[in-house]
């Protein structure tokens, strides 16, 4: 990095570049600096609330060291936390280990569940409509405004009826999927 400029500096900027140079960083972006400053003004500024909450609990009207340093140690138990022995992991991975897994109940490959329960199964539904036997000529809106609403069916004796479950021109919902195997 050009080591220009570096009088115009602020302190805690100074602090920092000396700190990455003793650790052997010679080459870095100049951001890194404003990069450190601003995780560790953020660092202390957390540290003094909760040490000035703690100096609230305690009844004190100012912080003391026992205070700031009960804030950093809550602050490393809370943020940095170190994995758990070897043996430890070893003795949990033996306990978990002496269990047997279950046997496959599913031959080989991926167990899948059937095509019907899945959510990508395709499928349409028509609205089909049923068509009137009669030939009726088609009534307008003047003859529906004119007859009656409640009409009384008229019984013909030349035109045989059959009873169907579903008003004639309303329309019928069909549901099948697409991937359905037909009887030959």
């Amino acid at each position: 990095m050009a080591e220009g400029g570096e009088e115009d500096l602020p302190r805690d900027a100074k602090i920092v570049k000396m700190l990455l140079k003793s650790m052997g960083v010679e080459d870095y972006e100049p951001r890194v600096v404003h990069q450190f400053l601003e995780l560790w003004y953020r660092y202390v500024v957390d540290v003094l609330t909760d040490a000035q909450v703690y100096s609230e609990h305690a009844g004190k009207a100012s912080i003391d060291s026992d205070d700031i340093k009960l804030a950093i140690q809550s602050k490393v138990n809370f943020s940095f936390s170190q994995p758990p022995p070897r043996e430890v992991l070893l003795e949990l991975a033996r306990n978990r280990n002496k269990i047997p897994l279950p046997k496959s109940i599913a031959g080989t490959g991926v167990p899948l569940p059937p095509e019907q329960d899945t959510l990508i199964n395709p499928n349409y539904q028509l609205a089909i409509t049923k068509r009137r036997q009669t030939s009726q000529p088609e009534e307008t809106e003047e003859d529906e405004e004119s007859a009656d609403p409640n009409p009384t069916p008229r019984q013909n004796p030349s035109v045989s009826h059959e009873k169907t479950d579903v008003p004639q021109g309303t329309p019928q919902r069909v549901s099948f999927p697409l991937g359905a195997k037909r009887p030959r």
